[in-house]
């Protein structure tokens, strides 16, 4: 891809940069921004000295109110795009990764985003990884959620119980014969199932479950550092 150079290596950012997304790198260009960003806040940090210590406090307090805002900033914008953009429904099909070593891991696998691009990147790239993850914790709180609202759980369950009732007498009574019987019969159980629902409260737990899952899966994807992911083999030639 590159014109080659028995010395050394030299290819614009931008450029190297797309080619280790093409080829699946993501966490070298995680890495590569994390160290940016802790190269740029050293060379910027003045260092102590004499003719520091004369330096207002005021200015120090703007320093730390302007990398406050920016740090607020980066996470307020990963409420303006879709995390969900490069998910497909091939992420849900294979293996759950570990819970202790692929999703939690260790207290050093987390990091605050260096910038916006850093933090939609990492989004974008943990949901397709954590996917079933994130799923299992979306059953999980709307568990938790109808243990919180009894009335919701009795509204869900009749709404089931209600369809399982629907679909055994159509059955027995053979109501494929009749369509526009039964498309009538279809409509007024959706409204009787969105009366129960409305009535017993069924939206506020599943909205409660909505917003606890999108905020944990926003700050765990976007705090969590991309790893290496597992690179094909690639056999010897000949």
């Amino acid at each position: 891809m590159f014109s080659s150079n028995p010395l050394s290596l030299s290819v614009p950012d931008p450029t190297f940069e797309s080619w280790l997304r093409d080829s699946g790198y993501l966490d070298v260009i995680d890495d590569h921004q994390t160290a940016a960003a802790a190269s740029t806040t050293t060379t910027s940090t003045p260092t102590i000295s004499e003719s520091t210590i004369t330096i207002p406090i005021s200015s120090f307090l703007f320093g730390y109110l302007v990398s406050f805002f920016s740090q607020l900033w980066t996470l307020l914008s990963l409420l303006t795009f879709n995390p969900f953009a490069k998910l497909t429904t091939n992420d849900f099909s294979g293996e759950t990764p570990s819970w202790t070593k692929g999703f939690f891991a260790d207290f050093g696998s987390y990091s605050f985003p260096a910038s916006v691009s850093q933090a939609r990147l990492r989004v974008q790239e943990n949901v397709k990884r954590y996917a079933r993850n994130y799923a299992s914790l979306f059953i999980l709180f709307f568990a938790c959620s109808l243990y919180q609202l009894p009335l919701a759980l009795v509204g869900l369950i009749s709404s089931l119980a209600l369809w399982d009732s629907f679909r055994f007498f159509s059955d027995k009574w053979c109501l494929d014969r009749f369509p526009v019987s039964q498309l009538i019969l279809v409509r007024i159980m959706q409204c009787a199932t969105a009366i129960i629902l409305l009535w017993l409260n069924v939206q506020m737990a599943l909205c409660c479950t909505l917003g606890v899952s999108y905020i944990v899966m926003i700050l765990h994807a976007a705090f969590r550092k991309l790893t290496p992911t597992k690179q094909p083999s690639r056999g010897r030639r000949k």
